[in-house]
């Protein structure tokens, strides 16, 4: 791939790109444990006026229970199903071709950790079944099924390879964003099917204990997985002191995995947060899942969708070829879907 561009783009060609590509933002957050909160569910639409075609959504994270998983997936398909007009709820890899062709929204669901399963694997199913497409093992602190990014990783555990098998069982893809990298490298070792890092940016290009060496982001890339950039400013890098969220540094995170494993196994996830309160309030009473020391914001900072028709330009401005741009904002996670979504099977 070249490095250089003889023309700068604009903006016009960018968003001429994006209308013509499947856009897909693998990770955004709405507000979580609060069933009875839909006010932000609208602001989906942000997403459809950025050019995004289809997006995962968040259902919980590290700490909260069965219970506040199961409550806010309720929440969230009783508020899309009723506006059908604007929305479709992805079960199949087809449903998002489908989406993209009626002009409508494909939205599936992640979990960030298995504490949402508890001890319990048959749940992985269920979630599967209400439109849960990806989870991953830990959220920066261990649990059960091993250890997180943050704390001292004693590896994949047994009941972790348990939920490894059922998760591929069932068709739902194995992330290991905010997973150790001891335990991200065991369950890679583990892994039969391809997985993600959902959003999980280089540390060659930012350290942090949440960003991933390059050895990681290569062995995801050897299963045929995906490893998908996010716009938090802590995971970006730093300005002037503040987080770094310009279209130009996100770009500068793609190109780096784009260098080392090729554009077939780079995705967008933005993780942007739509309440800023509630992630305010987060950052607040978890201090030992958000260290102040590692550089966590009080005032977080996040790409937002309407920055993708910049982040388009600025890979172009390096050189990217359109058929690459379209692997990266939409085709990769596609090829992933086809090849791991499924239905359960039955012996």
């Amino acid at each position: 791939m070249d490095t250089l561009r003889h023309t700068p783009t604009d903006l016009t060609a960018a968003r001429a790109l994006l209308s013509s590509s499947l856009v897909w933002d693998n990770h955004g957050c709405m507000p979580v444990a609060r069933p009875h909160d839909t006010s932000f569910l609208p602001q989906l639409q942000r997403y459809r006026a950025a050019g995004v075609d289809m997006a995962t959504i968040n259902i919980g994270f590290g700490d909260q229970s069965i219970e506040d998983h199961l409550r806010t997936l309720a929440s969230m398909r009783h508020w899309l199903l009723a506006q059908r007009a604007d929305y479709l709820l992805v079960e199949t890899a087809d449903d998002v071709e489908r989406a993209r062709a009626e002009g409508r929204l494909g939205v599936s669901f992640d979990i960030e950790g298995v504490n949402a399963i508890g001890d319990q694997t048959s749940l992985i199913e269920l979630y599967h079944a209400l439109g849960v497409r990806w989870m991953l093992l830990a959220y920066n602190r261990n649990n059960r099924a091993g250890g997180g990014c943050q704390d001292d990783d004693g590896g994949l555990t047994p009941f972790g390879r348990q939920v490894i098998a059922e998760m591929e069982r069932v068709g739902m893809v194995l992330c290991l964003s905010h997973t150790g990298h001891r335990t991200a490298r065991e369950a890679i070792a583990v892994a039969t099917r391809p997985l993600l890092f959902s959003h999980s940016n280089p540390s060659a290009v930012h350290a942090h204990p949440r960003n991933i060496p390059d050895d990681l982001i290569r062995a995801c890339a050897a299963t045929g997985g995906v490893v998908g950039i996010n716009g938090v400013g802590s995971f970006l890098g730093q300005v002037d002191g503040r987080d770094d969220i310009s279209s130009a540094t996100f770009a500068r995170h793609v190109d780096h995995v784009v260098q080392l494993v090729g554009p077939r196994h780079v995705s967008i996830a933005l993780d942007y947060v739509f309440d800023l309160g509630e992630i305010e309030t987060f950052l607040a009473k978890m201090q030992q899942t958000f260290p102040p020391e590692l550089g966590y914001s009080t005032k977080p900072a996040f790409v937002a969708p309407e920055q993708l028709p910049e982040i388009v330009q600025a890979l172009l401005d390096r050189g990217y070829r359109e058929e690459d741009l379209r692997d990266i904002l939409g085709g990769n996670l596609m090829r992933l879907a086809r090849t791991v979504w499924k239905a359960p099977a039955r012996g």
